[in-house]
């Protein structure tokens, strides 16, 4: 599988951490449950299709990317930086 990276372009996956779903990034409030928490911190989803995911380029320029990625075909279609939103 190919990664395109925005900064350094067509890469092998090797280069990246996969680092779960992109919807991690949306940690629960600190005052949140411990049900809350334990959800967040050991329950992962396992889709079969199109997700987001969150890549490190480890051993290149260092981003981290949301790749969108179909799970079934291993096709990338897209990949872009990943930003985390202002609160």
């Amino acid at each position: 599988m190919r990664i395109e990276c925005p900064l350094c372009g067509s890469r092998d996956r090797r280069e990246f951490y996969y680092a779960g779903h992109a919807s991690a990034l949306e940690r629960p409030d600190p005052a949140a449950s411990a049900e809350i928490w334990d959800n967040y911190l050991h329950i992962r989803e396992n889709l079969a299709g199109v997700t987001n995911d969150l890549w490190h380029h480890e051993t290149g320029c260092g981003a981290w990317l949301v790749v969108t990625r179909d799970t079934v075909s291993h096709a990338v279609l897209l990949a872009r930086l990943a930003k985390r939103d202002k609160k």
